[in-house]
């Protein structure tokens, strides 16, 4: 992906770093080369353009808002859209279809101010390649780390067409029985380049007549062959875990990551803490369930299933914030009640019902999902040396996180150092957007 030469300095807003500390009132932020120079009071910052007889530097007034990283979806399903039922994640339309669709959400992603995304999985092995084309500026979206096709055991939580129909599940999933086809399927996403292994050690309330959020879809052997296989090739592994019993596995195990982290005790929260182990919660899907599931045909069984799964995992992530746990924003988005395009949503969620302040909030939307793609060296917040990938937002985000909803408060969200998307990058007299 291009960087950016030359200067930019952004002024006249308030600067949130993205790790937590309080915002600095009257910022400036300094990008030289597409990285960040400065990030810090304007009083301080390095004066520029008076050292050359013409100033080429491109300014950005902030307008009294609010200056701050590029939000990174932690858990993101570029294959995913107007889905209703398990059914549609894999044979309602050709894989073509699907590689254009997951373009246009790539594009949507970075409009909406996601400069960084996370792969939580994908149909074929869309992904890699989409990562591909985003790196060498084909087409426009967040910098991705890059899943694929995902490992459940047989009669697992994925393993949903009936074995009559003879489709198979090769495009969306491996479903493997016995570690030596865990291993096997493994070896298969080596060979596709991915980089995490995405796997499902329990069910969801999405199946409560055969694999409900209590019960497990893989065996210990078989998550344990996936790590060591997948470690052996210096991949990252992640599972679905909402039952107990399955965090319990997967941390035991030596997953690198956990998804949802539903039902925690403290056991698993003490393996969690111990291994430093990230956990990505994709805990507004399930409120966004429970308000509009019935309009889109889920039985009352299937959302009092999600508000159980709601309330215990809202529970758990405040065990994980108060314990000093990383964790990542974002998740499951591109079903019919959480589109693409609506992600920022998660963080309001985050604030108004699981509690979460918004500076905490703001510091998992940034630089927990770094964290959790293996990049917070050089994403996910303002610090000097770290890519300019930075967000310029109208309006004061810590008093209303709603703002970020709305793509028209993005003034600019600018990837190392490039105006990509955003109202100035609309704006034929502003040289940046160009």
């Amino acid at each position: 992906m291009k960087q950016a030469t030359g200067r930019m300095l952004i002024t006249n807003g308030q600067l949130l770093d993205g790790t937590g500390r309080p915002a600095v009132s009257n910022a400036a932020l300094l990008i030289e080369d597409g990285r960040i120079a400065y990030a810090g009071p304007a009083a301080d910052c390095p004066r520029v353009g008076e050292d050359t007889p013409a100033d080429d530097t491109i300014r950005i007034d902030a307008a009294g808002g609010t200056i701050m990283p590029g939000l990174i979806e932690a858990h993101i399903h570029l294959t995913y859209f107007n889905v209703t039922e398990l059914q549609d994640l894999d044979i309602k339309y050709p894989v073509e279809y699907v590689t254009l669709q997951s373009a246009v959400n790539a594009k949507t992603a970075l409009e909406c101010g996601y400069t960084s995304a996370r792969s939580g999985g994908c149909l074929h092995n869309i992904d890699v390649w989409m990562k591909k084309a985003i790196e060498e500026d084909m087409i426009p979206g967040p910098r991705l780390t890059a899943s694929g096709r995902e490992i459940c055991g047989a009669g697992g939580l994925m393993d949903w067409n009936p074995d009559y129909r003879k489709i198979g599940m090769e495009g969306i999933v491996f479903i493997v029985n016995g570690p030596d086809q865990a291993r096997t399927a493994v070896r298969k996403l080596v060979k596709d380049g991915i980089e995490w292994v995405k796997t499902y050690p329990t069910g969801d309330a999405a199946s409560p007549d055969i694999n409900d959020h209590h019960t497990l879809s893989m065996t210990f052997e078989e998550m344990h062959a996936v790590v060591a296989t997948a470690h052996n090739h210096s991949l990252k592994v992640t599972g679905h875990c909402r039952a107990t019993a399955g965090i319990k596995n997967a941390l035991t195990a030596g997953y690198d990551a956990i998804e949802h982290g539903t039902f925690m005790d403290d056991e698993c929260l003490e393996l969690l803490l111990q291994r430093n182990v990230p956990m990505c919660p994709g805990l507004g899907f399930e409120k966004f369930s429970v308000d509009r599931g019935r309009e889109f045909g889920l039985s009352q069984r299937v959302i009092d299933g999600h508000q159980e799964t709601l309330e215990a995992g809202a529970e758990s992530c405040r065990k994980v914030l108060k314990a000093g746990g990383t964790m990542g924003l974002g998740g499951d988005y591109g079903f019919g009640w959480t589109p693409h395009g609506t992600y920022a949503q998660e963080l309001t969620f985050f604030v108004d019902y699981v509690g979460f302040s918004p500076l905490d909030t703001i510091r998992c939307g940034t630089l927990g999902g770094a964290k959790m793609m293996g990049r917070d060296e050089e994403l996910g917040s303002l610090e000097a040396g770290k890519l300019a990938d930075v967000l310029v937002v109208k309006g004061d985000v810590l008093a209303d996180i709603s703002l970020l909803e709305k793509r028209e408060n993005l003034l600019a969200v600018i990837q190392g150092g490039i105006v990509k998307a955003g109202r100035l990058a609309a704006d034929p007299a502003f040289l940046g957007g160009a």
